[in-house]
């Protein structure tokens, strides 16, 4: 039987949740900073030939995916985030703190889905702002949650891959 008092006081990956929060006010910083001096559109070159801030809206998910939908899918890329968001926290609070790289991609995939979330529901699109571009070709334009959401998914890759976490006992099966 599960002794629940033990799982009561052990340090979980909610304490990771200050990471999360940082991001966010960064995310939702920025933002505003380039609604505020920025007009829809308008590119200022950070390094030529590489870089850009450009002010876009996307009504869609990556890469403006179902951008021309209708409406619809704010609220479905909303649900989604919200959902992920929810059984992220909940993994968070399951893994011990020591599950460092696990809880660091949750806590920046989390810290993304609801800087995005908060977009769609404030103006019914994402803020996006970070142009890379090279000899005419543009990636989709960004913003730091979405950042965020790259980072953590590779980190969650990284640990599937090389799943160190758990030390072997003497006969060398996993604990």
């Amino acid at each position: 039987m599960p002794d629940f008092a033990d799982q009561t006081n052990r340090a979980t990956g909610l304490r990771f949740l200050w990471l999360t929060l940082l991001l966010v006010v960064v995310d939702q910083i920025t933002k505003i900073w380039v609604a505020g001096e920025f007009e829809l559109y308008e590119s200022r070159v950070v390094i030529e030939g590489l870089f850009n801030f450009t002010y876009v809206h996307n009504y869609g998910a990556a890469f403006s995916f179902l951008s021309d939908g209708g409406g619809w899918q704010r609220w479905f890329f909303t649900a989604i985030a919200i959902a992920i968001s929810v059984v992220l926290l909940i993994w968070m609070r399951r893994n011990p703190v020591g599950l460092w790289r696990q809880n660091l991609a949750f806590s920046l995939i989390l810290a993304g889905a609801i800087g995005n979330v908060a977009d769609r529901l404030m103006y019914g699109y994402v803020i996006d702002f970070f142009d890379v571009h090279y000899q005419g070709w543009h990636w989709p334009a960004f913003n730091v949650a979405d950042m965020a959401i790259t980072i953590g998914a590779a980190l969650m890759l990284l640990e599937a891959f090389f799943d160190n976490r758990r030390d072997k006992t003497e006969d060398g099966h996993k604990q």
